[in-house]
């Protein structure tokens, strides 16, 4: 069973910056798909980001250049660097995993997603 720890949530100022990491175990994000999800007040659950298993990375218009998806070496980690952070940033952020490896699939709905972080929370302050 795959497990992710997330960790990195706060609060911040306008501008400010937070880094979320989501830990795996298995050099998991070297075979399966990994993507970011929020969470806002009263809204559905979002697309962030994402990272492929070969290494291709998307973003979602709204933070796109702001936000930026890593892995650490030993594919383990993965992280979310959040910098110019916005008050509509406020949510929940979860980090998922798809259950098939080396997919080619659609990688931006949470539904196709298999295992999920607790979340954490992310406040965005004006």
């Amino acid at each position: 069973q795959v497990q992710l720890v997330e960790s990195g949530g706060g609060s911040v100022q306008v501008g400010g910056s937070l880094r979320l990491s989501c830990a795996a175990s298995g050099r998991l994000f070297s075979r399966n798909t990994m993507g970011w999800f929020r969470q806002r007040p009263g809204k559905e659950r979002e697309f962030v980001g994402a990272r492929r298993w070969m290494g291709i990375i998307y973003y979602d218009d709204s933070v796109q250049g702001r936000f930026t998806i890593t892995t650490d070496n030993t594919q383990d980690t993965a992280f979310l660097q959040m910098d110019s952070l916005k008050p509509e940033d406020t949510a929940v952020y979860f980090c998922a995993v798809k259950g098939t490896s080396y997919d080619r699939d659609t990688y931006n709905l949470a539904k196709d997603y298999d295992f999920w972080g607790q979340g954490v929370q992310v406040t965005v302050s004006s």
